[in-house]
This record gives C-alpha cells, structure tokens and sequence, in this order.
C-alpha cells in the first residue's frame, strides 16, 4: 500500500514539474488564453532600453477605448506595427505604442502577447 502511495506521489509530482519550471508570461482576456515563453517576447533585462528605444524612434502613440491588456485584440485599421529590431531578440511579434503602453501584438490575430513595462 505505502509503495503504492510513493508511485501516485511520483507520478504526479513529475507531471507537475514541468509546469511549474516553465518560464511564461500568461493572460488571460474573455476566455483565451495567450501564454508565449519568456524568449520570444522582450526579456526583462532588455525592456528599459527598448522603451527608450521606442522614445528615440518617436513611434507614435494610438489611443484605443479598450483596456491594454495581454490577451486583448487590437481594432482591425486604424494602428501601425513595427518590426521588433533583431538587436532585442528574434520574435515572431511586432509592437506599438497603445493608450502610452508599449505592446506587442500577434501580428495575424493583432492579439497583444505582451506589455513591455
């Protein structure tokens, strides 16, 4: 019985494991989840001169009624994206600047996938 209890014990722990070693940034906006590994978006230690990187390059600010947050989707017209420079890492994603928060977006889904604070 106790071999038993140490096997389940074993079993789930390393199915947890995983997970909880996972470096992700997750959102969640009206049921769907956006969840993109900490490689793909701009690491932290980077964000600062990103942002500066932003403020250098006058990229121009859109206002939106919406919420910025990750998981929302942008409106169809009406927002430019830009190439994230290959000097902040090699993503599949394009940022803006919405209501003064730095984002970036999935460029098909126009879903943002992440806010660069």
């Amino acid at each position: 019985m106790r071999n038993r209890l140490f096997a389940i014990a074993a079993i789930a722990g390393a199915m947890a494991a995983p997970i909880a070693a996972q470096a992700q940034t997750t959102g969640v906006s009206g049921g769907n989840t956006v969840v993109i590994g900490e490689h793909e978006g701009i690491a932290a230690d980077q964000r600062s001169a990103f942002r500066e990187y932003i403020v250098r390059e006058r990229v121009p600010n859109y206002t939106i009624s919406e919420r910025v947050t990750v998981g929302a989707v942008l409106p169809e017209t009406g927002v430019t994206y830009y190439d994230v420079p290959q000097s902040f890492g090699i993503t599949p994603y394009r940022y803006t600047v919405v209501n003064g928060q730095t984002i970036l977006v999935e460029p098909r889904s126009r879903r943002i996938v992440q806010v660069v604070d």
